[in-house]
């Protein structure tokens, strides 16, 4: 199987539970015929821990002299600034509860015949064993996590159960059961400690034959055919009307719900696919026996299903957390927040080519709600106008958090054009062009350099200081700096790319003088492009983060085809840059760099390092770290992208194809990319040659590269084929041989 994963035993682990979700729901499957439990996750839930009202604080009053100490060369002048407060974390996401149905009558010992399946073209997590059938999804049309189940004179016990791993002591809980025709209702009220804040959780059981009764904190089933349950989490303050919620909630058969759902789910799922052609013979195996056979390309194939399938499921009200949609622990590392100096847009870096705007169109909702407090940032930070973007925040406030002597997060001001970045990526793959939303945002970035590019370096250029390369440091001085180069690359994109989206604003001008005013990045000793344009520095090439080469991607300003010394240095940095602790984000960051320079090697190990790292659950969701250690979606999220980016890229006027292809997949089929210049593609390569059909929506004019092994065929080895005129609605079929 391509589209789904299957395990011969149900979950032991929360981390293997099979997931669902619908981008507000999310659920989480163990599969466990003797006590079949859900665990529901819901996208607003955030644990109050004091942070939220947080305002930045008032520190613009002293910039002028941090930045003056800076360039004077007091390289520990930031370490005071900001730093001394209480290290404060955004509100932490946790789960709900879990539903549980729990059978008189358990698994036997012998698990022959059972499976336990995730369908990911409807997100329906299936499991069976002898009579005994399981059946849940989360439903896109009605907003319910819904769990069926099948069993000839079922008896059990349901319950909602809050007690899950590392949840406070101290809750207040409540529960009402109501019996009625047919069924039950079912609720659960959770009142944060020392908060007005909880939430509840409603349920309608739909029991099929059998008695119902109210039994201990639930109610028992007893003789029933089937049970359906109907859930669905409401975060409130105060005690929400029962009665209201339950009326809320649709009482139907499990088939007619799931029928509603399929198609939404599908339309999404479907709109993209990619097999390698040798993976056939594996095909059919588990994920977890997949997992032991890194190398196979099944495991591939099945990641990047996976990927796009998880990835789908937990953007909808909000882009994915570092735990996507789900959890099931109270104690979520780094607060489940969303990080985004780095792990938030590899995650959905491939949103815009795999053919996902459900992802983007979050991200669109998550940038548009935090905009005043982004405006907020900008003016008691630095005392400017225009916005400033945090490096974590909990979906519901953006506001400035995480001030710390090391880390200082709070100096970062590169974030708004890298988060709006994929947003731009978006437009330009579908009408061309940014909205008014986005054009407003662009505009809003280019003020903030406009007011903070103050002061100049000794040859006169625009200084970029204080600048902060996350999560590095030079190996001779503080965290804070002056010309970070990936804040260097922002404060030129943003001010060129609002000057060329506002063309008519009165600062254009003033921001296309400014961007050119910027200074020039830095080759080092070592032939490398730097971490930081700025005399004396040395380089820490031992890093997880990447962010030095941001000017290669995503934003393409330095490329093989329209600047090859700078390229040539990148890929010089690509090849010191050290691993650090594993990270599989920092792998995977390589591997999308190493795509945009050429290098099919790089891509290759960072994919195996992946995969054979231990990184994946059973699940086929990820963690941060080897040996599964601490469950994150990073490598689950981002591996579809740099697959992608290894076989196909594209910006506005260009398109390259087969640039890095990974040693795993020599020859295969990529279906279903959407291209930056407004086209959709389909490709299939092998050693001997490739194909490739362009069907554009807009007329085009596109510069076509190929990697180093192949050619058009009509084209002789080595040259630059002519600009490739597309003409909307007319489909191109391009023919590639090997070199």
């Amino acid at each position: 199987m391509i589209d789904g994963t299957w395990e011969p035993g149900p979950a032991t682990r929360w981390e293997d539970a099979f997931l669902s979700g619908n981008g507000r729901h999310g659920a989480m499957v163990f599969g466990d015929p003797a006590d079949d439990r859900v665990v529901v996750n819901h996208h607003t839930l955030v644990r109050p821990n004091g942070s939220g009202d947080l305002r930045p604080p008032e520190l613009a009053d002293g910039l002028g002299r941090l930045k003056d100490a800076l360039l004077s060369g007091d390289t520990t002048a930031a370490e005071d600034f900001g730093a001394g407060r209480p290290l404060v974390w955004v509100q932490p996401f946790h789960p709900a509860f879990r539903t549980r149905v729990r059978r008189s009558r358990g698994l036997h010992e012998a698990v022959c015949g059972y499976r336990r399946e995730v369908d990911f073209t409807t997100g329906e997590v299936t499991a069976s064993y002898e009579a005994w059938r399981s059946g849940v999804f989360v439903s896109r049309a009605d907003d319910v996590v819904v769990q069926h189940i099948t069993d000839p004179g079922l008896t059990a016990d349901v319950v909602l159960d809050h007690a899950l791993p590392g949840a406070p002591a101290h809750l207040a809980v409540g529960r009402s059961h109501a019996l009625t025709p047919g069924g039950a209702r079912l609720a659960l009220r959770v009142g944060y400690p020392d908060s007005e804040l909880g939430y509840t959780g409603v349920t309608v059981a739909r029991v099929d034959g059998g008695r119902v009764s109210v039994a201990g904190e639930g109610i028992r089933v007893e003789g029933a055919r089937s049970l359906t349950l109907t859930t669905r989490v409401v975060r409130a303050a105060g005690r929400p009307d029962l009665a209201e919620l339950w009326a809320g909630l649709p009482d139907e058969e499990y088939a007619t719900l799931l029928d509603r759902h399929r198609p939404l789910h599908r339309n999404a799922y479907g709109r993209a696919s990619f097999s390698v052609r040798d993976a056939a013979a594996e095909r059919e195996l588990s994920g977890s026996e997949l997992l032991r056979r890194p190398r196979s390309p099944a495991l591939l194939e099945r990641l990047f299903a996976a990927g796009r399938y998880h990835l789908l499921s937990s953007s909808g009200m909000l882009p994915p957390r570092l735990t996507g949609l789900w959890t099931g622990d109270w104690d979520t590392a780094w607060s489940g927040a969303f990080t985004t100096n780095a792990n938030l847009n590899l995650q959905i870096a491939s949103a815009p080519a795999a053919a996902l705007p459900e992802v983007t169109d979050a991200h669109t909702a998550l940038v548009q709600s935090q905009l005043p407090d982004w405006r907020d940032n900008a003016a008691a930070l630095f005392g400017t106008r225009g916005i400033v973007a945090p490096s974590h925040t909990d979906g519901a406030s953006g506001h400035t958090r995480h001030f710390q002597r090391a880390y200082p997060l709070h100096l970062w001001t590169a974030g708004a054009d890298w988060l709006l970045q994929p947003l731009l990526e978006q437009a330009e793959a579908t009408t061309g062009a940014p909205g008014r939303g986005l054009t407003a945002a662009l505009v809003e970035t280019a003020l903030f350099y406009e007011d903070f590019l103050d002061r100049e370096d000794p040859d006169g250029n625009a200084a970029v200081v204080p600048s902060y390369s996350p999560e590095n440091r030079p190996a001779n001085a503080s965290w804070v700096t002056v010309n970070a180069t990936m804040d260097i690359a922002a404060a030129r994109h943003a001010l060129t790319t609002a000057a060329a989206h506002a063309p008519g604003h009165p600062s254009a001008g003033r921001w296309r003088s400014l961007a050119a005013r910027l200074p020039a990045y830095v080759v080092n000793e070592d032939g490398a492009l730097a971490e930081w344009a700025w005399p004396g520095l040395r380089e820490t090439y031992d890093h997880r983060h990447l962010s030095h080469l941001y000017p290669v991607w995503p934003l393409g300003e330095i490329n093989p085809y329209d600047t090859p010394e700078p390229a040539a240095a990148a890929h010089r940095a690509l090849e010191l840059r050290g691993s650090e602790n594993d990270s599989a984000h920092g792998h995977l960051h390589h591997a999308l760099i190493a795509a945009r320079l050429r290098d099919p090697s790089r891509v290759s190990a960072a994919l195996d390092a992946v995969l054979g790292g231990d990184f994946f659950h059973d699940s086929l969701m990820s963690a941060h770290y080897p040996s599964r250690d601490v469950y994150n979606a990073d490598a689950a999220h981002a591996l579809p992208a740099a697959v992608i980016e290894s076989l196909v890229q594209s910006t506005p006027g260009r398109l390259v194809l087969l640039p890095a292809v990974p040693a795993s997949c020599p020859a295969g089929e990529l279906r279903g990319i959407r291209t930056r210049f407004g086209a959709h593609l389909d490709l299939w390569w092998a050693e001997d040659g490739a194909t490739a059909v362009l069907r554009p929506t807009r007329d085009a004019r596109v510069d076509l590269r190929t990697g180093d092994g192949f050619a058009l065929t009509e084209t002789s080895a080595g040259i630059p084929p002519a600009p490739l005129e597309l003409t909307a609605g007319v489909d191109r079929v391009l023919t590639l041989g090997a070199r």
